[in-house]
């Protein structure tokens, strides 16, 4: 038996591949036995010694198991800790030229990336960006399976953005990442908390476990000296603060009391919202600025605002963040749909209450005649926020259209019938389970002063049905309904 720390030399010498599928191992690899939510590592023990691997990392169980085998065994408490611990040693992350941003938080990651994304390319920086949609960087991209990637892959991938020149990387933590150790050992120098709302709770047993998992990024992860924003509108936030004297707080009003005296506070005055975007006015200390953005709704000058934050604190002048002016928005996050008809059609992510609220709330003040909302809920995930989700629609839309949103091994139907009861107060609403059939209806419904919003896919091109991926996308839906494909 080894120690894991011999082991950790080992492999920051080079010469050795780490893995976590065993699949993958090849001859002479290490492979690290890791318990999973549905299959422990540990089975997959003799499928890797017949694969080659010359070194077996797991829990002192499955290695008392081992003695007497023909390969080295190294025994320890926590194989996730292990393995983000080989990975970092493996790819020297810890000494890589990168300055790496987190951003976590229920609703605002993927825009707030793209809005990072875009102010430091603008600045003359090299940005790498790993989240929801993809992971990129100059001459690479790829879709991602997972808005923060395993251990293994996401070390691997920020030495490769190294050796590639970029220098800065944006990163979607999210809060199953935080709870599995998935970025552990990642030298955060920044990090961004938007919001915390209900979600995820077919993982985290409650909001409180949902909201300690995000206070890892701020409280735990390396690098004490990293530049901290956190969103004083949220209630979430607050409690954060009172965690992290250093956080430099942000919102759309002045600062709560209890913070005040603490935190400095970057406060946006919203002077104008309509369709034509925002107009904010920015007041910190003694400094004042005013921004214009293409982008719609409140909750996208809560981005503004929180994007700023996090890059005054890195740095940043008032002057460089007008370079935010010119972006206009991510594929999916309430993007128009252009169409032959001229109808006002968007699509959105918005796959929890409050970004339905927070989306339909945009639409709702833009000033249409009538709000449309097509609409589901994700099978095989928290049932409690379902009817939540038809409350939301029910409050904000004019009609409601429920259908399908990726049911994977549920029935369609049921899912239905757990969001109807939150219908219950809603003007108008029709059921329809086939989504395409239910876009089509909607479309069919609509006046040329309303807008649709179809909702919950967002940039996502696929259903998911009995655990198959079906190729779906709302915006090819729509064009190939109103004859503009």
């Amino acid at each position: 038996m080894e120690h894991l720390e011999d082991l950790l030399r080992q492999v920051a010498q080079g010469g050795l591949e780490v893995r976590a599928d065993s699949r993958q191992v090849r001859p002479g690899d290490i492979f690290v036995a890791v318990p999973g939510a549905s299959e422990d590592g540990a089975r997959f023990i003799p499928a890797a010694r017949e694969a080659g691997a010359a070194i077996i990392v797991c829990t002192p169980a499955a290695a008392a198991a081992l003695d007497g085998a023909d390969c080295r065994v190294v025994p320890c408490s926590d194989p996730r800790e292990a393995l983000w611990k080989l990975a970092e040693a493996r790819w020297h992350t810890a000494s890589l030229p990168l300055t790496i941003l987190g951003i976590t938080g229920t609703n605002g990651k993927t825009t707030s990336a793209y809005l990072l994304e875009h102010l430091f390319t603008a600045l003359g920086h090299k940005v790498g960006v790993m989240g929801t949609v993809s992971y990129r960087w100059p001459g690479h991209c790829e879709a991602a399976p997972l808005t923060t990637p395993d251990p293994l892959h996401m070390h691997a991938m920020l030495a490769q953005m190294a050796q590639a020149g970029v220098d800065t990387v944006v990163m979607e933590v999210s809060s199953h990442a935080l709870a599995q150790q998935r970025v552990c050992g990642v030298p955060f120098a920044g990090a961004l908390f938007t919001n915390l709302t209900q979600d995820h709770l077919d993982f985290h047993p409650d909001m409180e476990d949902y909201f300690a998992a995000k206070a890892r990024l701020f409280c735990e992860l390396p690098r004490a000296d990293k530049v901290l924003a956190v969103n004083a509108d949220d209630p979430w936030g607050r409690r954060l603060l009172e965690r992290c004297p250093a956080a430099l707080s942000y919102g759309l009003h002045e600062a709560p009391a209890a913070t005040a005296a603490v935190h400095r506070h970057l406060r946006g005055e919203l002077r104008h919202s309509g369709t034509d975007g925002l107009h904010l006015h920015m007041t910190l200390e003694d400094r004042q600025w005013d921004l214009r953005s293409p982008l719609v709704g409140q909750f996208n000058a809560l981005n503004l605002l929180g994007v700023q934050a996090l890059a005054l604190g890195l740095g940043c002048q008032p002057q460089d963040l007008q370079a935010l002016s010119s972006f206009r928005g991510v594929s999916g996050r309430l993007e128009r749909v252009d169409n032959a008809c001229g109808l006002n059609v968007f699509v959105d992510y918005a796959h929890t209450p409050d970004a339905l609220v927070n989306v339909l709330q945009a639409l709702r003040g833009a000033g249409f005649q009538r709000i449309l909302a097509v609409f589901g809920c994700g099978g095989n995930r928290d049932r409690s926020k379902r009817p939540l989700m038809g409350e939301a629609v029910a409050q904000y839309a004019d009609v409601a259209i429920l259908t399908s949103d990726n049911p994977r091994f549920e029935d369609p139907e049921a899912i239905l019938r757990d969001v109807l009861p939150g219908l219950a107060r809603a003007r108008e609403v029709l059921v329809e389970v086939d989504r395409r059939t239910a876009t089509r209806k909607a479309l069919e419904m609509m006046g040329p002063q309303d807008a649709l919003l179809i909702a919950g896919k967002g940039h996502e091109d696929y259903q998911i049905i009995q655990g198959v991926k079906h190729h779906y996308s709302d915006q090819e839906v729509v064009r190939e309904i109103l004859g503009c494909a």
